[in-house]
């Protein structure tokens, strides 16, 4: 029962953050580098109340070794949403692989994959479920 209560508030956490990511979008629109998106959206949650950070290390385990190979997640809200941040024509297999690999390396069970480079923000966030 404890389970099915973390993914109501992951995703009505998830529905919160979607919606600073609309505000983004409307303020900046397409067109600009991935960290200025970033950026922003890291400001503008963190004004909105949400504890969030920014470029948090997934290191990679192997054989008990903890192996800091540069993997970073673009932005981690409450300890539990994983944001990839991109600014690309479209989003494509690797983007999602990359989200996914987060979420498993930090064993979260949510992400938002949210590109900014569209003309309708809905087009450019994709839920992605460990």
């Amino acid at each position: 029962m404890l389970e099915i209560k973390t993914h109501i508030i992951e995703n009505e956490l998830a529905t919160k953050v979607i919606g600073v990511c609309i505000d983004v979008h409307k303020l900046l629109g397409p067109g600009l580098l991935e960290s200025a998106y970033q950026e922003v959206l890291f400001y503008k949650l963190k004004r909105a109340g949400f504890s969030v950070i920014k470029e948090k290390p997934m290191p990679l385990i192997v054989d008990e070794v903890r192996l800091e190979i540069g993997y970073r997640i673009d932005l981690l809200v409450e300890n539990k949403l994983v944001i990839e941040v991109k600014a690309v024509e479209a989003i494509n297999d690797v983007h999602l692989a990359q989200t996914l690999t987060y979420l498993k390396l930090g064993k979260y069970n949510l992400g938002l994959l949210v590109n900014f480079n569209v003309a309708m923000m809905k087009d450019g966030i994709r839920r992605v479920i460990n």
